[in-house]
């Protein structure tokens, strides 16, 4: 479908590109990933036409269309969210439109016998054709469906695209990318302005997509998910690989290992070339020999392997005075921006050690939270209490609002070491891809990414008990990503992070803030329990959201309103509670850790009476037991009943 030959692409002689080669086929879905800066944004641009000054060619085969998922947005003032995205559809609105004409011409003219009515009858059935081939009466089935998949609500159908902030509006135009279903469709990072939830949904809309795919993410469990191809972008080439990301994983490093060797050799070579350089240049009859290897070694192409193994960065925070046992504790808490309630009534307490994970969808309240319990927000209704010792570590998601344009990448790290961590400070910038001439750079020339890189690297310069992170990982490559998530996994203090990378919470957290319809729901469990609960309850939403937009019932079983089962979930491991039902789960814990223990003893004493006659005594301390074991599971059966 597209061929690419010999591409090449270089300003002033420095080439991004040499002689690469591929070909992208029908149900292809590539993956590009490789390290910022590497090319990949560029590739997707080449491959638009958007880019044409190039080396080489690309060829498209016949008239495939080709849809580009672009940063800029140019929505026309006025549309409603409905409107805009039924922009999609083109042409087949521009055949609606000449179906219209051709039916009001119909019905005003009496010429029936013309050749001239003749020819319209022949151009609506033509029309109709057309129209009923490219499915067009079900336009809006597709639009609710995409719709309601990237997050938005019955209610927004209608609403102005300029009350939307820019995310949603990119969510918009993410909506009219995927209904135009094109042959080949070009994605750079469309997870970006989504919450977790609907990059669950993109994920399954593009593993079933029926055309072409490209796409640069920095989420290596949506690449998985998505792709059977990906494209390692490094060193001026593409490497192939035939894989979904995973396998793609095993084999680079397969690769890795054989190119390793090869370097090595090639190394030896190159010394053996140079040392006979230097011993026979001096010589008047080995003067043109050594000339000769001379040129020789300028034409070596040396191999180059990027350093990728992470395990090798030792980066720790570093941990400061041990807090109280209670970190924060919020009651009835809330945030409104003029008549626009954020959350409310939110009551939360926060513990030692506690690793929490704040989800939910854009605007819900998750950075609004951070920053108050970052002390970046002090208007808010309710109270909130910090705990004994507590030494916060913010990160925040705007990075341009805590770095000084005018300082250097240097002077900003060195003004937040501490005399302890001021010797580190080169080698902390250096873990984070900042070396050589990068450290003079003014913060301001930086881009998204090396915002992030710098500010991390000043929390690792300061010593905190209590880390919150909001969206850490934007703008990072993968190898970023897992230097960030393995020194946060050493991290022995309280972390609080907000993210919608599924792999990176992984392993990370244990406990959900859930923000949702202006509350916040606990949820007890990691961020695969979580998922598949929210899975469930998704499905649910989306049907109701339905039944609303068309003023029918919803086709789904309803909870009667005494009941309350999203937020009484029995098991201990995983669900939402309430500060009373932790209370009681508590209670279980502890009765379950009795019972235990009881029936351990019960069994002691059944096997020594397998083996001789008890003494009156031992059947006495027997009985007792028993009778306590039964208390318990009489207890324990009491309590449960509370739960369900």
């Amino acid at each position: 479908m597209v061929s690419v030959q010999g591409l090449g692409l270089h300003h002033s002689g420095n080439y991004l590109f040499r002689d690469v080669n591929f070909t992208i086929k029908k149900d292809d879905k590539v993956g590009l990933v490789g390290k910022n800066g590497a090319g990949k944004s560029t590739l997707l641009k080449i491959l638009s036409k958007e880019i044409t000054f190039f080396e080489g060619n690309v060829v498209t085969e016949g008239n495939i269309t080709i849809g580009f998922l672009k940063q800029d947005l140019d929505f026309v003032k006025g549309r409603t969210v409905w409107n805009e995205t039924m922009q999609a559809f083109e042409q087949i609105n521009a055949w609606k439109d000449e179906l219209e004409e051709v039916n009001h011409q119909l019905a005003t003219r009496t010429d029936y016998e013309s050749d001239a009515y003749s020819d319209l009858i022949q151009k609506m059935t033509e029309l109709n054709d057309l129209l009923m081939n490219h499915d067009a009466y079900n336009l809006e089935c597709y639009v609710e469906k995409v719709l309601f998949g990237l997050g938005f609500k019955a209610d927004d159908f209608h609403k102005i695209t300029d009350e939307f902030s820019g995310g949603w509006r990119m969510r918009i135009e993410l909506a009219k990318l995927l209904l135009q279903k094109n042959d080949l469709m070009l994605l750079d990072e469309p997870t970006n302005h989504l919450d977790m939830e609907s990059i669950i949904w993109l994920e399954n809309f593009l593993k079933d997509y029926n055309g072409a795919i490209v796409l640069v993410s920095h989420d290596k469990q949506f690449m998985t998910a998505v792709c059977n191809r990906t494209f390692d972008v490094n060193n001026k080439k593409v490497d192939d690989y035939k894989a979904n990301y995973s396998k793609y994983l095993v084999m680079r490093e397969e690769r890795r290992e054989k190119l390793s060797q090869a370097k090595k050799n090639q190394d030896a070579e190159i010394k053996q070339m140079e040392d006979n350089i230097n011993k026979f240049r001096a010589s008047a009859t080995k003067a043109s020999f050594a000339q000769s290897l001379i040129k020789k070694l300028e034409k070596i192409e040396r191999i180059e392997i990027d350093n990728e193994d992470v395990s090798k960065f030792n980066i720790r925070f570093v941990q400061s005075v041990v807090p109280g046992k209670v970190v924060f504790e919020a009651e009835k808490l809330g945030k409104a921006y003029g008549q626009k309630q954020i959350f409310d009534d939110v009551d939360f307490f926060v513990q030692r050690g506690d690793r929490i994970a704040l989800l939910g969808q854009n605007g819900q309240g998750k950075t609004t939270l951070a920053k108050i319990l970052a002390g970046e927000i002090k208007d808010h209704s309710g109270n909130w209490t910090l705990g004994h010792n507590v030494n916060i570590g913010y990160f925040a998601q705007n990075q341009e609002e805590v770095l000084t344009p005018d300082k250097t990448v240097l002077q900003e790290a060195e003004d937040s070491a501490t005399e302890e961590t001021r010797p580190r400070v080169r080698d902390l910038l250096g873990s984070f891809l900042f070396q050589g001439e990068d450290v003079t750079k003014k913060t301001k020339v930086l881009s998204g990414g090396e915002r992030n890189r710098l500010a991390l690297c000043k929390l690792l310069l300061r010593p905190f008990n209590t880390l919150i992170m909001d969206e850490p990982t934007n703008h990072l490559d993968i190898q970023s990503k897992e230097i960030i998530k393995l020194a946060l996994q050493k991290f022995e203090g309280t972390l609080i992070v907000i993210s919608h990378d599924r792999e990176f919470l992984q392993g990370l957290c244990d406990k959900i803030f859930e923000f949702r319809d202006g509350k916040m729901k606990e949820f007890l469990g990691n961020i695969d329990e979580y998922l598949e609960f929210r899975q469930k309850e998704s499905i649910r939403e989306i049907s109701a959201e339905k039944a609303k937009l068309h003023g029918e019932e919803a086709k789904v079983e309803q909870p009667k309103k005494e009941e309350k089962p999203v937020e009484k979930e029995t098991s201990t491991n995983s669900g939402f509670v309430s500060k009373e039902q932790k209370a009681v789960l508590n209670k279980i814990k502890k009765v379950e850790e009795k019972i235990s223990e009881l029936e351990t003893k019960v069994s002691e004493f059944e096997a020594q009476f397998t083996k001789s006659n008890p003494s009156d005594e031992t059947l006495e301390q027997y009985n007792k037991t028993k009778e306590e074991l039964d208390l318990a599971l009489q207890e324990w059966e009491y309590l449960s009943e509370q739960t369900s």
